[in-house]
């Protein structure tokens, strides 16, 4: 597996992430060593966009203070309800922080407080380049301020808050199991 490497880098928080994080069933472990092997395999480029074989993203579930609604975004690319996250970018020191600063810009709700330690994997497929390639996402639960207020980004339709037990029919099963472990974490 790929060893972490003085300096402190994205890559560097990326493997110590995943190498720690204790899965919570075999089906996410092994979503876990595919993930550290992707990085052992692409240590150079596996954490951007431009990886065409794949690359890590972060992303959040946001709750409510009383952990009954989500915050969920109607995508404008894809068309579809989603968690708040995205690729990381150069100047993303951690996985956490990446994904606190994806659900920020993509929500404009200010004082979230995330957890620092993931709780769910997801690998799917996307269009990130012509031929198609995947996302490797580390995912993340925070709690919204109690009056928080969101906003509306220009990678959203829309966003909503939807009660945890009632997601839009559309959403798929890797949305309902963070939704889930979100609302038990």
């Amino acid at each position: 597996m790929p060893q972490p490497q003085a300096g402190g880098t994205l890559y560097d928080d990326a493997v110590r992430v995943l190498s720690s994080w204790e899965a919570p069933d075999a089906e996410q472990e092994d979503v876990r060593l595919g993930f550290l092997r992707h990085l052992e395999e692409y240590p150079a480029d596996g954490m951007w966009r431009e990886c065409a074989a794949g690359h890590i993203t972060a992303s959040t579930a946001v709750l409510d203070p009383s952990r009954t609604r989500v915050l969920l975004t109607l995508h404008a690319k894809f068309k579809a309800w989603f968690q708040l996250g995205g690729h990381c970018e150069p100047g993303d020191a951690a996985l956490a922080g990446a994904a606190l600063r994806e659900a920020t810009e993509e929500s404009g709700i200010g004082d979230l407080r995330l957890s620092p330690v993931p709780i769910q994997l997801d690998r799917h497929a996307v269009r990130c380049h012509p031929q198609g390639t995947w996302h490797l996402d580390v995912q993340y639960v925070a709690i919204a301020p109690e009056d928080a207020r969101h906003t509306v980004s220009d990678e959203s339709d829309a966003l909503g808050w939807f009660p945890v037990d009632a997601l839009p029919d559309s959403t798929d099963d890797a949305l309902r199991s963070l939704v889930t472990r979100a609302v038990r974490s």
